[in-house]
């Protein structure tokens, strides 16, 4: 008896480890040598390749792979058909195919993806990041920014609870919550209250 839910059409490899009160709908496959969090939702399509991290609260859309390298922290949204990838360099003819060959890819909690994003592997989704939908991201992008375009580039600043920032003459921006955010340079905000 498992406590999360498994869609008749999907399948779940004997070891991997699942949370309590995650969902994985149809046609998904869920490797053996997989770590995920609690009340993750997977949608139509998804496969989680072994030594995948995934924590608690993510949301999986339809038709995303999480290749091994890939780290997912906790509240973390990945639109419909977003793309990671795991070697900088592929090739047919000399496969680079083994664990020592995959790149690290974090993603942050409270990251979004948008859908058909591509996200470049060996970089880092800070705290709260938002990725457009279509962006392909080459490079690190900071807490709180929003990134879109190809190669992806800061285009504005997003509180966690999702609220455009818009910065006051002192460098100030408070979001629909009442959580202050302050603009430190052009590529770096925090969060103070």
């Amino acid at each position: 008896m498992t406590n999360y839910f498994v869609h008749e059409s999907s399948y779940v490899d004997e070891g991997a480890d699942i949370g309590k009160g995650t969902k994985i709908w149809h046609f998904c496959h869920i490797f053996a040598k997989v770590k995920i969090g609690e009340n993750c939702i997977f949608g139509q399509n998804v496969l989680v390749a072994n030594n995948v991290v995934i924590g608690n609260n993510c949301k999986i859309q339809n038709n995303v792979s999480l290749y091994e390298g890939v780290i997912l922290e906790d509240y973390v949204f990945c639109g419909p058909s977003m793309v990671f990838t795991n070697v900088k360099t592929p090739r047919c003819e000399f496969p680079r195919n083994t664990s020592n060959d995959y790149q690290k890819t974090l993603v942050k909690r409270g990251s979004s993806i948008g859908a058909n994003a591509t996200i470049v592997c060996g970089v880092t989704l800070h705290e709260s990041a938002f990725v457009a939908a279509g962006a392909v991201v080459t490079k690190d992008v900071p807490s709180y920014a929003m990134v879109a375009g190809v190669p992806a580039k800061i285009i504005g600043w997003m509180s966690a609870y999702g609220d455009v920032l818009k910065f006051d003459t002192d460098g100030y921006a408070v979001d629909s919550t009442g959580t202050k955010y302050q603009k430190i340079s052009e590529t770096e905000v925090i969060r103070v209250a």
